[in-house]
């Protein structure tokens, strides 16, 4: 009998060796198709009877979101779709789990990759490190540039203290920084490492720095609006490094251009590659394009696990890291 048929989104960059020994128990390809119309049409035809889709968060390039009418276009024979990132906003598993699609991602491969990137948005944006920086290559070195602050003695607010939110908070306790957070519910005294629970009103009061680390869900869409940032600490820091539409963008433009929040710290966008324009002309926000996991070491471990998943399923043995949603899945 052939091997089982894997589709790779995009080439495997680090995992190589785990690459190679997933061929001895499948058949693993690259797509081929270059537009969304094309892949569908690849799908009924090239791609008729793969088992399982192996996506980054790349994949979008190629075929846009993993929305119910990609998942309606997919096989009979597709089982499983392993994804190498942590968050899954771009896959809709209520589709998936009416298919009988298992859908896994990478939830703790990328923690320490995300909270050093944090760490270093959030030193960055305090110290008003943009500022100078964008001064030394005009030739100006540090001439007028705005003194920052120490991070000693600051509050620093995580919005859901989650894998990543508690390795930030773990980073920060040794420059002098007291830490707080708000999630949907309280966590067990367990989990939540002495951190205490406030509400988001709390939060956005008492935060100097805020750190955004919840999940881009309906109810968290635009979480931050332009009426939570006015109730935000003047002169408050904002960093994000979980999902660019936790944020209203254009709210959050506009409040650093008022002057109401000091400065930024950004990894992703609302509307990625796209980037507000008052953001990008504005040089108290520290900008950086989606690099969170994006260290040779952190590809490796999401790259091995996502295809480990793969095996995994193919072979009839328990996936090691499927999202709750499809987990019941025949």
């Amino acid at each position: 009998m052939s091997k089982p048929r894997i589709l790779f989104f995009n080439a495997v960059q680090s995992a190589l060796a785990q690459y190679e020994a997933l061929g001895a128990v499948a058949s693993t390809e690259l797509v081929t198709s270059t537009t969304r119309a094309e892949f569908f049409d690849d799908l009924q035809h090239k791609y008729h009877d793969i088992r399982a889709i192996v996506r980054t968060s790349a994949s979008g390039a190629v075929a846009g979101a993993f929305d119910a009418e990609l998942i309606g276009h997919l096989p009979t024979s597709l089982q499983f779709i392993c994804h190498t990132g942590a968050g899954y906003d771009q896959i809709d598993v209520a589709a998936c789990s009416a298919r009988g699609i298992h859908v896994t991602y990478a939830p703790d491969a990328v923690t320490d990759a995300t909270a050093d990137l944090a760490l270093f948005l959030l030193l960055g944006a305090l110290r008003q490190l943009g500022p100078g920086m964008a001064s030394l290559r005009r030739g100006t070195f540090k001439t007028g540039i705005a003194v920052g602050h120490d991070p000693r003695g600051k509050t620093l607010g995580i919005l859901g203290l989650g894998r990543i939110g508690r390795a930030v908070v773990q980073r920060v306790q040794p420059l002098g920084m007291r830490a707080i957070y708000h999630s949907r519910r309280p966590l067990p005294d367990g989990q939540a490492g002495g951190v205490p629970y406030v509400s988001l009103d709390q939060l956005l009061a008492q935060s100097d720095v805020l750190s955004v680390h919840v999940p881009l869900t309906a109810a968290t869409r635009h979480l931050l609006g332009a009426d939570e940032l006015s109730r935000t600490k003047s002169g408050v820091v904002i960093i994000n490094t979980a999902r660019g539409a936790v944020i209203d963008e254009a709210a959050l433009a506009a409040a650093l251009a008022s002057g109401h929040v000091a400065a930024v710290g950004l990894d992703v966008y609302e509307h990625e590659p796209v980037v507000h324009e008052q953001l990008l002309c504005n040089e108290r926000a520290l900008l950086v394009p989606h690099l969170g996991t994006h260290t040779a070491e952190t590809l490796e471990t999401m790259e091995a696990l996502a295809m480990e998943n793969a095996r995994r399923g193919l072979m009839g043995e328990a996936l090691l890291t499927e999202v709750p949603e499809t987990k019941s899945n025949p």
